[in-house]
């Protein structure tokens, strides 16, 4: 009687995450780049009452086992990199990758980090850099001259100088892809960083290798789908009622008991 009391906590505590992974999605359903996550779940261990294969008499065996659940338990929240949607957004130090990649960016002298957010800007030196200051890898350098900025799906940058117009040839902006996504590492301000899981990063020219292509003038916006999560949200609202309605009925049924 008491393990029911147990297993319906461990519903409620997996229920709960799974709210909180969903809260987090709706929370940034304006976060440039943002990918979605979803929370995973495995059952606990069991309780073996009886093995399924025992003889049941000297002839016979039993067909099937008799197993107790223990409730169930939180395994991950995986990041599911679906492509989002590409904002026009005209301004020239945007852009957006369609497809598979990551821009990389240098978090201090030996230690990178890596980004679906390309809505960059340009500081005092002149380099592209994200919203939280960390420079764009490869450095590409704008001209104070410059007049006009160029990015080629290729990642080829050139920029408009001087009073000529002459067109200079900047950079190439390249990307970078994991041959396991999922296995990224959050570590906020629109970041991930490698892990074992993930794999080394393999820098690659844009629209090669698998890798996707540079939108200049665009942003990827979040992946969240909002009606999805308020479907997942109530799904997980009746799921946790269901779990206190477990615990109220196994109480009962206790209370009952002590009355006999």
């Amino acid at each position: 009687m008491f393990s029911s009391l147990w297993i319906s906590k461990t519903g409620l505590d997996a229920q709960q995450i799974n709210m909180n992974v969903i809260s987090n999605n709706l929370a940034n359903v304006s976060t440039n780049g943002f990918k979605k996550s979803r929370g995973i779940f495995e059952d606990l261990l069991y309780q073996n009452i009886r093995y399924s294969g025992l003889n049941s008499t000297q002839d016979t065996i039993f067909p099937v086992g008799f197993q107790v659940g223990t409730g169930v338990g939180p395994v991950a929240t995986e990041r599911v990199h679906s492509q989002g949607n590409l904002l026009k957004t005209d301004s020239n130090k945007d852009i957006a990758i369609n497809g598979k990649g990551f821009f990389q960016v240098l978090l201090t002298n030996e230690k990178f980090g890596y980004t679906r957010d390309g809505s960059f800007q340009i500081n005092k030196e002149g380099k592209f850099v994200t919203n939280s200051g960390f420079v764009i890898q490869p450095e590409i350098k704008v001209p104070p001259d410059t007049t006009k900025i160029s990015i080629g799906k290729d990642g080829i940058v050139t920029a408009v100088t001087g009073n000529k117009n002459q067109t200079t040839e900047l950079g190439q902006l390249n990307i970078v892809t994991f041959l396991n996504d999922v296995g990224l590492e959050s570590i906020g301000e629109n970041l991930y960083q490698e892990t074992n899981a993930s794999g080394v990063p393999k820098e690659t020219t844009p629209g090669t290798n698998g890798s996707g292509f540079l939108y200049q003038g665009y942003v990827e916006t979040s992946n969240v789908n909002v009606a999805e999560e308020l479907i997942n949200m109530i799904h997980t609202q009746r799921a946790y009622e269901i779990n206190s309605k477990a615990i109220n009925t196994s109480d009962q049924m206790l209370q009952r008991l002590s009355q006999l």
